[in-house]
């Protein structure tokens, strides 16, 4: 029978004093397992074994054990014990927590001392009570999440020895160099997190052999290459997330393999090619985003065969073609977003009518043509409606008032024409107004005033006439009205005063005549105030210097006369003052000259 004699407690601090701690539970642990192993052994005599530590203190520590056999522990990363006996076989006992040298290798690449939270690492605790560390009831670790905890180095490749690890999550971190594919020996592994890293290189084609792999986001990094085609093989995957990196090459087809994928978002890279018709196979997939990319080609019709699809987003390519009518059986999508190519063409399906769930459609940005289908006022959950920068014409369809729960409307950039429906005024949840850069004429609806929620009106570009109406000023939440380049006539309605949030003012370019309201001083939220091109007159009022907040006055070319009031001298916050083109007399005050940008010098005015 073998004995041992036990560490005492002073060995055992002295040894964790000069070694450190992590090297330190090493070497106890290999004196308590070489007790195990020596149990039950039968000899002739029973030696007694005396295990003396000789710690030496330098950059990787070493402890001996003597005398004959024994026992050496290096921390060089991975704490090891090695068990020497003679006349007996060279023995290496288990350490007594399994994955304990990999989260040491972790904790040593990447900086655990300046983790945000590293409590209990590299102690006496259990490992499970280590931050972030889950383990099962073998004590092997099937969690680890240290995300946003300031890891900082490379990846140690010892991460892939956590056999029984189910997931891991390292993101928010500043993690670099590779993906070690020694992860591909994590063949538990369910979740796989590294997003929003520093990561670079190909993604590991060996990734691919995690058959249990759930989830895997290595999103915002700086990883480049191709998409691996062998990630088709990820049977069980429901979310892959390559988003925001430098991935480049063609998206692969292998990848509709994912019969279980939920969510595929590889945009914002540099993914070329067209759009493999294939992706229309992966029946439960939710969300499809392959935007910002450089991907060309029509849309394949096939995609209307998601029946599951909540989100289709192809903006910024270069993708051709018409908008497949295919799309209109996407039953379940509640966002369409295709702006962005320039290039789609023809007209706007009738088709898309039948989303019935529709909450957010983005057409902008294309070349589509002919008339805004009045079918679209059927999508009643619709709450955007983006058909801004194409080449739509015809007029505004009076039906768009039956969407209820509209909140933005941005039609601009168009060629539409006739007048602007006054039914729109029952779009009650509306915020936002964008009917600028067509050729639309009439008189603005004073029924707008009823849009109790509105915050931007945009009637800029268009030929509108009449004058402005003074039921505008109900609108009491609006901080943007824009009615320029158009020809508007009558007085500037003093009634505009009224709109407290107002911070932008746009009415030059039109045909404007009478004179300033002093009463717009009370606008006193007001940044732009621009009245310019008008036929305006008498003076400029000195109530404007109440405008604390303004930065931009614009009072040129129009018919105004008498002095510059020195009172305007105290808005303190003006970086542009145009007021050329009037018929202004007396003297400039001299602390208007330092306005960033004036045109005072052609004036001709002295200053004063």
């Amino acid at each position: 029978m073998l004995n041992v004699k036990p560490l005492s407690l002073d060995v055992i601090r002295k040894i964790k004093n000069r070694v450190g701690r992590a090297a330190a539970l090493a070497l106890i642990g290999a004196a308590v397992v070489l007790s195990l192993a020596a149990c039950g052994q039968t000899t002739e005599t029973e030696p007694t074994v005396v295990l003396a530590f000789t710690p030496t203190h330098t950059p990787s520590p070493t402890a001996t054990f003597s005398p004959t056999p024994t026992a050496t522990a290096t921390h060089t990363p991975s704490p090891t014990a090695t068990y020497t006996s003679t006349p007996t076989a060279t023995y290496t006992p288990p350490p007594r927590f399994p994955d304990s040298p990999a989260l040491v290798a972790l904790y040593d690449a990447t900086g655990g001392d300046r983790w945000t939270n590293s409590d209990n690492w590299l102690t006496d605790a259990p490992v499970s009570e280590w931050h972030g560390v889950e383990v099962d009831d073998s004590r092997r670790v099937i969690e680890l999440r240290l995300s946003i905890n300031q890891l900082r180095g490379e990846m140690p490749p010892e991460i892939g020895e956590l056999a029984k690890l189910e997931t891991l999550q390292l993101d928010g971190n500043y993690l670099n160099g590779a993906i070690p594919p020694e992860l591909a020996k994590l063949s538990n592994l369910k979740t796989l997190r590294l997003d929003s890293n520093r990561l670079s290189g190909a993604i590991p084609p060996e990734l691919a052999k995690l058959s249990n792999l759930k989830t895997l986001d290595l999103t915002y990094n700086y990883l480049s290459g191709a998409i691996p085609p062998e990630l088709g093989n990820l049977s069980n995957l429901k979310t892959l997330s390559l988003w925001l990196n430098d991935l480049n090459g063609a998206i692969p087809p292998e990848l509709a393999q994912l019969s279980n994928l939920e969510t595929l978002n590889l945009s914002s890279n540099r993914l070329s090619g067209e759009i493999p018709p294939e992706l229309g196979q992966l029946s439960n997939l939710e969300t499809l985003d392959i935007s910002s990319n450089d991907l060309s080609g029509e849309i394949p019709p096939e995609l209307g065969q998601l029946s599951n699809l909540k989100t289709l987003d192809l903006d910024l390519n270069y993708l051709s073609g018409e908008i497949p009518p295919e799309l209109g059986q996407l039953s379940e999508l509640r966002t369409l977003l295709l702006p962005g190519s320039y290039a789609l063409s023809g007209e706007i399906p009738p088709e898309l009518a039948k989303l019935a769930k529709l909450e957010k459609m983005d057409l902008s940005k294309n070349a589509l043509s002919g008339g805004i289908p009045p079918e679209l006022a059927k999508l009643s959950e619709l709450r955007e409606l983006s058909l801004w920068n194409n080449d739509l014409s015809g007029e505004i369809p009076p039906e768009l008032a039956e969407l209820a729960k509209l909140e933005t409307l941005l039609l601009a950039h168009n060629d539409l024409s006739g007048g602007i429906p006054s039914e729109l005024a029952k779009l009650s949840n509306l915020t936002v107004l964008h009917l600028d850069h067509n050729t639309l004429s009439g008189e603005i609806p004073p029924e707008l005033a009823q849009l109790s929620n509105l915050q931007v009106l945009f009637l800029h570009r268009n030929a509108l006439s009449g004058g402005i109406p003074p039921e505008l000023a109900k609108l009491s939440e609006l901080q943007s009205l824009s009615l320029r380049d158009n020809d508007l006539r009558g007085e500037i309605p003093p009634e505009l005063a009224q709109l407290p949030n107002l911070w932008l003012l746009y009415l030059s370019n039109n045909a404007l005549s009478g004179e300033i309201p002093p009463e717009l001083a009370k606008l006193t939220e007001l940044y732009t105030l621009d009245l310019a091109s008008n036929f305006l007159s008498g003076g400029i009022p000195p109530e404007l210097a109440r405008l604390s907040n303004l930065r931009s006055l614009y009072l040129s070319d129009n018919a105004l006369s008498g002095e510059i009031p020195p009172e305007l001298a105290r808005l303190s916050n003006l970086m542009s003052l145009r007021l050329h083109g009037n018929d202004l007399t007396g003297c400039v005050p001299s602390a208007l000259t330092a306005v960033y940008n004036n045109d005072l010098g052609g004036l001709r005015l002295p200053t004063c």
